[in-house]
Parts: C-alpha cells; sequence; structure tokens
C-alpha cells in the first residue's frame, strides 16, 4: 500500500445541496489545522470554516472534520470536506487539494487503505459493495449484514475449523494414539463431513443469494405473435415494447425493472421462437432469447392456444394469453389472462410473487455469495470431499486437502491473498469508497 494523500468525492456526482470530500493520508492534522485557522484542534468535531485557497481567496463556507488514525474509516488520518454541491465549487478544491501534493483517489482504494489497516476484511468489502448497489430494502439489509462482519465470523468460524481439523490429521501420523484425544481419527472425519455440509448448503442458496443482489430474472417467452410485449406491457406498467400483429416485431430483449414486495425483479420481453425465419436479425434476437431462458429464475411460457407440453418446470408459469377472445378456460395448470383487457393479470402477479418468494425467503440472512466467493467456496467444498472419500490411515493426505480448503476460505477473507482476487475485489467500488 502507498502511502499518498489521496482525495476523492464522496458523495453524488451533479449538482447538490452538500458535497462531501474525503481526503486519507498519514499526519494530516497540520493541513487540518491548516484548512480550519486553529491550532490543537479536536479529532471527530466538526468546524464551520471559509475555507480559503493559498492565496486567501474564499473558495467556500464548509463544515471540516478530521479523524486521527487509527480511529477512521481507511485507519489513516482522515479529512472530511462538507461544501456546498455546486460542480465549480467542488472542481476549486480539488485543485487546492492537487497544489498541496494530493492525489485522485483511484476506485475502491479508501476501502483497500481500511483493508490494510485491519478495518475490514474482503467480505466487509464485498458486503459494502452490495450496499452501494442495493435498489431495495432486501438488498440493503442483506448487504448491511455482510458489511457488518455476519459473513467474515462465519467464514473465520470454518477457517479455524479447518486448521486444527488439519492439525489433528497430521499429528495422528507424529504421535502416539495415548498422546491424542480418544477417537480422533473418527472425529476429523466427522467434523469434515460437517463443513461439508455447511459450504454445500451455503453453495445451494447462490441463486437465491444472486437473485437478492443482481435482482429476480423473469423472460416472457413463446412463439412469434401470442402476445408477449403487450403482456410485459401490462406488468411493467408502461408502453416499453413495441405492439404489432406483424410476426416478429420483437428483434432484441426489452427489460425493466420492477420493486416487487421490496425485492428487485428484471423482466425480459424476447424475441418469439419460430424456428423458420430467414431475417438474420430476427434470428439474433432468438438466440438472445435462448440466453434469457438460461440466466431466467422464471419463464413465463405465453401461448394462444394449447400448450404444446404438458410438462411444466419448477421455474415456469404457463400463460394462455386472450382469454377475452376464449369461451372456456380447460387448462388447470395454466394462468388465462389477457394482455388487452387486464384479466388476469392479478392472479399472474399472485403467481410471480409466489415463485419470488419460494427462491428468496430467508436468504436475506444468508452468505453475500458472488462469483468470487462462489468460485473459492466450490475450490474448499471440493478439497473437503477429497479428504472424504480417503480411506485408511492416509491422514497426511486428508490434512493437505483440508489445509487447501483453509486456504480457499482464507482467500475469501482476504487473509491469503494475491493481487487479481484484490484488484477484482476494490474495483468494484465507487470513488471516495
Amino acid at each position: 500500500m502507498n502511502n499518498d494523500t489521496i482525495f476523492a468525492l464522496s458523495s453524488g456526482h451533479g449538482k447538490s445541496g452538500v458535497a462531501v470530500i474525503r481526503i486519507s493520508g498519514d499526519n494530516l492534522s497540520d493541513f487540518a489545522e491548516r484548512i480550519i485557522g486553529k491550532f490543537g484542534i479536536q479529532p471527530r468535531h466538526a468546524y464551520f470554516v471559509n475555507l480559503s485557497d493559498d492565496a486567501g481567496e474564499i473558495i467556500d463556507q464548509c463544515i471540516i472534520t478530521y479523524f486521527a488514525a487509527p480511529q477512521s474509516f481507511t485507519g489513516t488520518d482522515v479529512i472530511e470536506i462538507a461544501s456546498h454541491g455546486a460542480p465549480a465549487v467542488i472542481n476549486k478544491i480539488f485543485e487546492f487539494l492537487s497544489a498541496h501534493n494530493m492525489r485522485m483517489a483511484t476506485p475502491g482504494e479508501f476501502t483497500r487503505r481500511a483493508f490494510y489497516n485491519n478495518k475490514m476484511d474482503l467480505t466487509d468489502v464485498d458486503g459494502l459493495a452490495a450496499l452501494l448497489d442495493a435498489e431495495t430494502d432486501v438488498q440493503r439489509k442483506s448487504a448491511l449484514a455482510g458489511m457488518m462482519g455476519r459473513d467474515g465470523k462465519i467464514y473465520d468460524t470454518w477457517r479455524s475449523q479447518m486448521i486444527e481439523i488439519a492439525a489433528y490429521s497430521a499429528a495422528i501420523l507424529d504421535y502416539d494414539a495415548d498422546d491424542l484425544p480418544k477417537n480422533i481419527g473418527q472425529t476429523v472425519r466427522e467434523k469434515i463431513k460437517q463443513l461439508y455440509t455447511e459450504i454445500e448448503n451455503a453453495l445451494s442458496r447462490y441463486a437465491a443469494a444472486r437473485a437478492i443482489r443482481g435482482g429476480f430474472n423473469i423472460a416472457l417467452v413463446g412463439e412469434t405473435n401470442v402476445g408477449k410485449s403487450s403482456l410485459f406491457n401490462q406488468i411493467v406498467g408502461t408502453n416499453r415494447a413495441i405492439v404489432s400483429d406483424i410476426p416478429g416485431t420483437t428483434r432484441d430483449v426489452v427489460s425493466a425493472t420492477l420493486d416487487i414486495d421490496e425485492y428487485l425483479v428484471n423482466v425480459s420481453d424476447t424475441a418469439g421462437l419460430r424456428e423458420n425465419t430467414d431475417d438474420k436479425i430476427e434470428q439474433i434476437g432468438i438466440e438472445r432469447t435462448k440466453n434469457e431462458i438460461e440466466n431466467a429464475d422464471l419463464i413465463i411460457r405465453v401461448y394462444t392456444g394449447k400448450p404444446s407440453t404438458d410438462k411444466i418446470a419448477d421455474n415456469e408459469i404457463v400463460v394462455i394469453n386472450k382469454s377475452d377472445l376464449l369461451k372456456s378456460k380447460p387448462n388447470k395448470k395454466a394462468i388465462y389472462v389477457s394482455a388487452k383487457t387486464g384479466d388476469g393479470l392479478n392472479e399472474l402477479l399472485g403467481a410471480i410473487r409466489t415463485q419470488l418468494h419460494k427462491l428468496t425467503d430467508g436468504s436475506e440472512n444468508m452468505l453475500v455469495i458472488n462469483a468470487r466467493t462462489k468460485c473459492l467456496l466450490e475450490t474448499a467444498r471440493d478439497e473437503l470431499k477429497s479428504a472424504m472419500e480417503i480411506r485408511g490411515e492416509n491422514f497426511d493426505l486428508i490434512s493437505e486437502h483440508v489445509r487447501a480448503a483453509a486456504d480457499a476460505i482464507g482467500k475469501i477473507l482476504g487473509q491469503i491473498t494475491a493481487a487479481d482476487v484484490m484488484d477484482a475485489t476494490f474495483s468494484q467500488l465507487c470513488l471516495g469508497k
């Protein structure tokens, strides 16, 4: 970690009533006293000042707070300047700070310093990144729990248990049985199995964790001209998709986001599926539809007549559109709707809610698993599985597999790291964080 003095706008960009500019570095007390215009300032005390440049010209009236290391977000000295949010004011403050050998921070650099100064581990950083992206209350609660150390405690417990198991496994070969706890071999195997189960259970909830953080993905699919776009417009409440009687009107994926029961929901209207089309643009749209289906948590298959199959997957809802033109509704497994009149829409939304809660309920209290942590958890699980499959007295091999699992968990926490892991984690964050 470098010792440069860095600064960044920690509040949002654009014109605003107040802007917060954060400075991090070593030995900033003298600079804080200089800009506050007072000696012997108190840390964590807000001062109202006329902030002036080196020529004595007033830049703005500000509230300035000095945080002395290590009692700060980064663990270094920190100064926070709360100014008016005019772009001209912010730029002038930036010019003033640059003139004092300070530089603009890179994305995530403040949090990187907090990590290096043991203010956060990488699970806290992941939680912070999720919190900054949160759009719904469920996302906020889940991310906040991760940022405040819930996930780190779970991972740290797993890692400590793995290190202990690896140590006992190695000791079995080096010490007499009388010097070790009774039935230590059986105990080791039982603990490995327990850890494997706990990690496997966490991974089984990855789809739910991803849905909470990135949104619950719904894809409307079906053949051409069945009214998918009209139904999409009814669901999202606006005319986002083009509606036409011409087959193949939708050439690309049209998406919208909704907040349903405090969960973020991504709804996609896809190109109609048909095998015989010479239109290359439509063919591309069909390929994108197939990708949407693969990534969907819920698929709404839209028909206007009898469905082509009676088989309904667990993540599918069958909808028969244009119910206003039908005399009967014989299919008990389908939901009949009219995108034209809105008939059946409440029933469809209720079915969507049921599927949403089926996947996500309780997951806001589970680990915040992203792509990075998922890969490392899979490594740890696989190493534990390899240890479980070893028969006989080969406890040296068991020890190596369990130690490798502990290393993977250590990488989640940042206790055993590689540069690319670090960069990928901190680059999620924005300037000022």
